[in-house]
């Protein structure tokens, strides 16, 4: 399968996650804030963002009180973010993770531009 984008996991959403995800999808581009190659834990949700931009990557996050604001200065600022999409904090880890895998490889290349998906995830 192919992916059109990859994902960042949020710093606040739990490793076993991003363990599930590249156990059982291993092609899906993913990275964890606080992994090698993503930001560090603690950068500041506007640094997030670039990162996003620049890595191509659908953020992942149950932030949903400040992401809004942080993503309209964002693209005030000329910026894009190939998306954000918040998840509830009680969704199951496999649900989670096949949602994702169903949705980066069913998606068009920039369906989720500078906008922010609730996830609901209830099973």
């Amino acid at each position: 399968m192919s992916f059109s984008f990859g994902y960042l996991l949020d710093e606040h959403l739990p490793w076993r996650l991003f363990n599930h995800i590249r156990g059982h999808f291993s092609a899906l581009p993913l990275y964890k804030i606080g992994d090698d190659v993503a930001p560090d834990l603690g950068t500041l949700d506007p640094e997030i963002l670039i990162w996003c931009e620049a890595n191509y990557c659908v953020l992942v996050t149950n932030n949903r009180k400040s992401m809004p604001r942080h993503l309209r200065d964002h693209i005030a600022a000329g910026n894009h973010c190939p998306g954000i999409f918040t998840l509830r904090k009680w969704a199951r880890i496999g649900a989670v993770a096949e949602q994702l895998a169903l949705i980066a490889g069913a998606s068009f290349e920039d369906e989720y531009m500078d906008q922010i998906i609730d996830l609901s995830i209830n099973e």
